[in-house]
């Protein structure tokens, strides 16, 4: 199986005999392109010769540039429910719950690099009538669990009160997107799962209370 059919299957698209249809193709290749040369070199005639079609077989599928970036954003936000879902499933504290969605994230957009340009392209999509109700959804969703959860975790005495939830969620967040952003700018550097979790463990360790018997130890 190839890279791309690779990347496809961590999205969770439906092969069959390492065959990816037209439309998986199309997406995949956009997702591509937009991680390559950005949200505004979307084009219908790059993206036909990076899907190795006709412009013509393109249309066949989807009728604007505009629906291709709906599905887009639906593969980058597909798997938010059942990650969330699983998380909050688990007897874990409030504090480990973010910091299980987060490295969760990390791995994900570490196996499938292109599609964490998304995230680095939040404001566009926002701008885009088509796409800002699904991305915003997105980025409430997940900032809206992580908040919860350090407003639980603050309430249970899990962790200080020196931050509010809000301010310790963007850190959490912003932290996570400039280590992407660093990937795309420092060679050679560390794997973002890597450095992503070790960055938010830091941050965890600064925040959280120990109790007693941690404290002898």
């Amino acid at each position: 199986m190839n890279i791309r059919h690779t990347k496809l299957a961590t999205a969770g698209y439906h092969m069959d005999n390492d065959f990816v249809n037209g439309k998986d193709r199309i997406i995949a290749s956009a997702i591509e392109i937009i991680s390559e040369s950005g949200l505004s070199s979307l084009t219908t005639k790059l993206l036909s010769m990076k899907a190795n079609m006709s412009e013509e077989l393109l249309y066949r599928y989807f009728g604007s540039i505009d629906e291709i970036l709906v599905e887009v954003v639906d593969t980058f936000t597909k798997f938010d429910a059942g990650i969330i879902a699983t998380i909050e499933a688990k007897d874990i504290s409030h504090l480990d719950r973010v910091l299980e969605l987060l490295t969760t994230f990390c791995t994900y957009y570490e196996n499938y690099y292109e599609l964490a340009a998304i995230i680095l392209n939040y404001e566009e999509l926002l701008h885009n009538v088509n796409t800002r109700e699904a991305i915003g959804a997105c980025i409430n969703r997940r900032t809206g669990f992580i908040r919860r959860e350090l407003e639980l975790a603050m309430k249970e005495g899990e962790i200080i009160d020196k931050f509010t939830p809000e301010e310790l969620a963007n850190l959490f967040l912003g932290g996570m997107v400039r280590d992407l952003l660093n990937r795309r700018i420092v060679l050679g550097s560390k794997p973002h799962s890597q450095v992503g979790k070790a960055t938010m463990n830091k941050l965890a360790g600064l925040i959280r209370i120990q109790s007693d018997s941690q404290h002898r130890q």
